[in-house]
This record gives structure tokens, C-alpha cells and sequence, in this order.
């Protein structure tokens, strides 16, 4: 019996465990989760320092404009230079460097003159502006990125500031791909007209590679019961998800279903009430080793991925369930209709409109009308019980991309 995507995701959620744990030099860690909290090893900035180049100065001496203070010395980023500021004293401060003794406050120095050892306060300056206090960032100890965290740039950046060279991350997923099909020819090879080019595979692998998963195989199977199970065997024997295309379905020649059941894996659910992708399977073999079969079309692979496979990978990578299927409500620019029953997968494209972005639907002539899918940015869910969305309603709307 089908059950609803929701269910669907409900089990995958449940089975699926974060991976163990591997330690990767700075340089190669972006992109993976954190296994670990990374906290400050010191107050940041660790030492009160100057956020413009101008002079260090003491607030007290600011009573009158021009103010002339003489200059005691320089001090830039990085230099240990520490000249004592006393009374109607400064000294040159570069961006970034400590604040000598006995300054509180920086005044820029488009705001002075310089003339003779003697500097010039031409315009009034607020006291204590241009001083990044020490610790005024975080404090030594203090939680800085949590466990669950996606090393980007920033979070990179964060890592080296507290000198972690090594952090501890989640390991990647191992992946093999099987695509099955008699009918399935290379990309490089003619194809007859009784024939299809395997476009499901480099399609898979694109979606793979910019998550950033390069362990990845794949394997065309013709559509034979002992070939389907030898290699389906082969790819879990090895891989911490098995991704299928194809014979899936209750055809003649569909034999992913008996296969998974022949190689002693447990069979958590067999179709979904949604359109496309109804024939989906889940199963498990092992500890934390999955099996996801999805139709053939690959307008159908394209939605399974990002609906189940994409946020699944992502657990077992150790990202946090709540981040794992990111989505947007955004309004519909035009109507959409369903009349399949189930939750209606359609694809959409994100416009700008004069109020902010929409989601435009996209035509197509259906799962496998891969040309339509090209010009989508994801897809938008049509409830089962709904047959029309007007223009305007708020839809749930599932980015094939992070940067929409």
C-alpha cells in the first residue's frame, strides 16, 4: 500500500544514523559536518585593538578641536610594540594592531595632521570610537560552532581563527549507482530508435558531486533477475547507500523489488502517494546501509532525489535534521492543477515580480520530459487533496539549489 511522502520521510529519518568520524585537514574539510563543538581558545579579539589606521589616543584628552598631542610611536598589526600613552600623548596605529597602555580610543587618521612629532585632532571624534574591545566578539571557552554545523567558508575561516588545523567531521557516504534497463545505452554510443541513452546516471552524479559526494560508482544492468541481484549485492556489500533506476515498478521485467528481498535486506516501505515517483522503495541491509530504488524517468529521479535521497545523505553525514530538506513559501505566480490524487510534485521556476519572488510553473509533458525539468529551479507540492492551487497561494517549494 502507498503511503504519503511525509510517512516516507518519517521512516528514511528513522533509519538513518550519522556516520563515524574522521579527522581532515583544514585545507580539505569544506563542505563537511562537524563532529565535534568548536569553541574559542582565547578571548576574541584577544587584546583591545584598532579597527581604523589613525592614532591611539586618551579620550580624557579630547576638550578642545584642533587638539594637538605629541606622538610617542608607531605600532602596526602584528608588531609587539607597546608605547606607553600618557597624558597629551598618541601614538600610530595600523588596522588591526594592539592598542598601546593607556589608550581608549582611535581616532582615523583622515581626521588629523601630522606635523613636526606633534599630531593635529582636526574634527571631534566620539571617545572610545574605532576599538574592537578584547573578548567583545567571544570569550576563551565560549561555543563558537556546534556539532551538526556545514564547514563553509565563514565556519572555515572560524576553525583557523581558533587554530583547529584538524577538525573532527562526519565521514561522507560511500554511493553506488545502478541503473537498470535493458534499453539503456551509453551516453557516447548510438541509440536506436527501441533505445534510450542512460541520462539518469550523469544526472545522479551531477546532483552528487555538487553536494560535494565523490565516492561514487555507477553500473548500467540489463534487466536480468540474477544480474540485478549479483549487482545490487555487489554495490551494498560496499556502499553506504545504493541508489537504483529503473524496474522498480510491477512490470514483467521489474525485478528491483524481488532483488532487494533476495539479498536478505528489510523493506521499510514500497510506493508513494505522489506524482512523480509513486514506485519508490526504502530498504536497509546491516547497520546504517540504505537501498532507495526510484522510477525510471528522470523527471521522477530528479524530484526522488532531492525528496528523500538528497536529505538522506545528509543525515548520515551528520547534518541536522532540520536542515536536511530545505524549503521556501513563496506565492504562486500562476495557477496550478493536479489530477492525480496525490501529492503533486510540480516543477517551478523562482521570478522576480514587482512584490518579490514567485514561483512560475513550469509545463511539462511529464516524468519523462527532461527538457522541462532543465528550466526549473525545484519543485512546488500540490497537496492530495487539493486539484487547483490559484495564483497567490503559498506553496511549499523545494530548491534543487542552495543558493535560491
Amino acid at each position: 500500500m502507498a503511503i504519503s511522502p511525509r510517512k516516507a520521510w518519517g521512516i528514511i529519518r528513522s533509519c538513518v544514523k550519522p556516520l563515524g568520524s574522521i579527522r581532515k585537514p583544514l585545507d580539505e574539510a569544506f563542505g563537511y559536518c562537524l563532529a565535534q563543538d568548536v569553541r574559542a581558545d582565547r578571548d576574541m579579539p584577544p587584546a583591545d585593538r584598532s579597527a581604523m589606521d589613525g592614532y591611539a589616543l586618551r579620550a580624557a584628552d579630547l576638550t578642545e578641536y584642533p587638539c594637538n598631542l605629541r606622538l610617542v610611536g608607531e605600532v602596526a598589526a602584528g608588531s609587539s610594540a607597546c608605547p606607553g600613552i600618557r597624558p597629551g600623548c598618541c601614538a600610530s596605529v595600523l588596522t588591526g594592531a594592539n592598542i598601546p597602555p593607556g589608550g581608549d580610543t582611535v581616532v582615523k587618521v583622515e581626521l588629523t595632521s601630522l606635523a613636526d612629532g606633534v599630531v593635529s585632532i582636526l574634527e571631534p571624534t566620539k571617545p572610545f570610537m574605532n576599538v574592537r574591545k578584547r573578548g567583545e566578539e567571544a570569550a576563551k571557552g565560549d561555543m563558537l560552532l556546534s556539532a551538526g554545523t556545514v564547514l563553509g567558508p565563514a565556519a572555515v575561516g572560524v576553525c583557523a581563527t581558533v587554530g583547529l588545523a584538524r577538525p573532527k567531521v562526519r565521514r561522507r557516504a560511500t554511493i553506488a549507482l545502478l541503473c537498470t534497463g535493458e534499453e539503456l545505452r551509453d551516453v557516447s554510443q548510438h541509440a536506436g530508435a527501441h533505445q534510450t541513452r542512460n541520462s539518469n546516471g550523469p544526472l545522479m552524479q551531477a546532483i552528487l558531486a555538487r553536494e560535494g559526494f565523490d565516492s561514487v560508482t555507477h553500473e548500467v544492468v540489463p534487466d536480468d533477475p540474477q544480474l540485478t541481484i549479483d549487482a545490487l549485492k555487489r554495490a551494498s556489500d560496499s556502499a553506504d547507500m545504493t541508489i537504483l533506476t529503473g524496474g522498480v515498478s510491477v512490470g514483467k521485467y521489474d525485478y528491483v523489488p524481488d532483488s532487494v528481498r533476495a539479498i536478505g535486506a528489510k523493506l521499510r516501505f514500497y510506493k508513494i502517494q505522489m506524482k512523480p515517483g509513486k514506485p519508490v522503495l526504502y530498504a536497509t541491509r546491516g547497520r546504517n546501509r540504505h537501498i532507495i530504488a526510484l522510477p525510471g524517468n528522470p523527471v521522477s529521479v530528479l524530484t526522488s532525489m532531492h525528496v528523500f535521497v538528497l536529505p538522506a545523505l545528509r543525515m548520515l553525514s551528520g547534518v541536522r535534521e532540520e536542515e536536511c530538506r530545505p524549503s521556501i513559501r513563496l506565492p504562486l505566480k500562476s495557477r496550478v492543477k493536479s489530477k492525480s490524487g496525490r501529492s503533486y510534485m510540480a516543477l517551478g521556476r523562482v521570478v522576480n515580480k514587482r512584490s518579490g519572488p514567485a514561483i512560475e510553473p513550469v509545463e511539462s509533458m511529464g516524468s519523462a520530459d527532461i527538457l522541462a525539468a532543465s528550466s526549473a529551479d525545484g519543485v512546488l507540492t500540490v497537496p492530495a487533496s487539493k486539484t487547483e492551487l490559484p495564483a497567490g497561494a503559498l506553496v511549499e517549494f523545494m530548491p534543487w539549489r542552495a543558493n535560491l
